[in-house]
């Protein structure tokens, strides 16, 4: 790091952090030493009280400029020029941090179906380390959406007041019996794949395959569909929406694998906000930091009213909703109004 004037001067690059120590799991079991990996962009002031922190969802990674471009690079809402920004990707994922394909240090061979069950409590633990490592005592704004916005609000009550604003995007404060049974039978496709079972990187691969096709079903809303995905011709086979979902399932297994899915919408599943704590009204209480819901009023995935439910019950809430017929995903898309909204939030009084 170089030091300039009143700021630390801190280019984009991809890292990796290492911790040697033991992290312990809310399953019970522990992780001996765990890496992350993650970006800084932007400069950080002398006073680092200008951290932006993000969290991506299921499938993404570090690179948060790649995914959210709309939001966060030169000239967006998240400007490097004003803001430190931290992507780590997720431990479990498979972009550079510890996950299944990883070494078993108890056995010098990769995980594989031996890796631990994640809880997105665990997820912001691990952060924490990471937080710490880098020197940052406060962050300004912590941002995520879907899976990233449960990680984000365990994380909002593990920091309290080194936290003031809390961005959570199409997330929920405890996972609904409609999720889970989603990605139970994006995992029962996985099992379905004759490969899964086998100690090899790509087992699983083709059940990866429908199980993304399946998550495209609840992360789209019918009248996205229908809007682009309609056959002009009369048809009695090879319809376009056959096409389209047989394209993605492909895609995602070309860039991920079955046991980081496995284990992240596993992580999904486990997420409640209360566990331990009194219940979920009683831990959303107890997180001081401003926080702004956002949902989607034509999400399926994750309802609105779930949004509603954290605003509602934390001490400094507000709740803004994306209108848009791209259903769940419309956070990753709907940049305008997203704009709009964060603009909205910072104006309040607290920037």
């Amino acid at each position: 790091m170089n030091l300039r004037s009143n700021y630390l001067i801190i280019d984009m690059a991809q890292e990796t952090y290492k911790h040697e120590g033991i992290l312990e799991l809310e399953s019970g079991e522990n992780l001996q030493g765990f890496q992350l990996a993650y970006t800084t962009q932007g400069h950080l002031t002398t006073e680092k009280d200008n951290v932006v922190w993000v969290i991506h969802a299921l499938t993404g990674d570090a690179n948060v400029n790649d995914w959210w471009n709309g939001l966060v690079g030169e000239d967006k809402f998240y400007d490097p020029s004003k803001h430190f920004i931290v992507c780590a990707n997720l431990l479990g994922s498979c972009y550079g941090s510890t996950s299944p394909l990883s070494e078993n240090p108890a056995t010098g061979k990769p995980f594989y179906y031996d890796f631990p069950n994640l809880t997105p409590r665990d997820l912001a633990n691990s952060l924490d380390h990471l937080r710490k490592h880098l020197g940052i005592s406060e962050i300004n704004t912590l941002i995520g959406g879907s899976l990233g916005g449960q990680v984000a609000l365990e994380w909002a009550y593990l920091l309290q007041k080194r936290l003031k604003n809390t961005i959570i995007l199409a997330s929920n404060a405890k996972t609904s019996p409609w999720t889970i049974g989603f990605n139970e039978t994006q995992r029962m496709s996985i099992e379905a794949d004759s490969t899964w079972g086998q100690n090899h990187p790509d087992a699983g691969k083709k059940g990866l395959e429908a199980a993304r096709a399946i998550a495209m079903l609840s992360y789209r809303h019918p009248e996205d569909f229908a809007l682009k995905q309609s056959d002009k011709d009369e048809k009695l086979d090879n319809f376009r929406i056959s096409s389209y979902l047989r394209y993605q399932g492909q895609k995602l297994a070309n860039r991920f694998n079955a046991f980081s899915y496995w284990v992240l919408s596993k992580a999904m599943d486990s997420h409640d906000i209360g566990r331990g704590r009194g219940g979920a009204k009683a831990a959303l209480s107890q997180i001081p930091s401003k926080v702004l819901a956002i949902g989607v009023n034509k999400d399926l995935l994750f309802l609105k009213e779930e949004s509603q439910f954290i605003a509602k019950h934390v001490q400094k809430g507000s709740y803004h909703e994306i209108n848009s017929s791209y259903g769940h995903d419309a956070f990753l898309i709907e940049y305008g109004q997203l704009q709009y909204i964060l603009q909205g939030f910072y104006l309040e009084g607290n920037s």
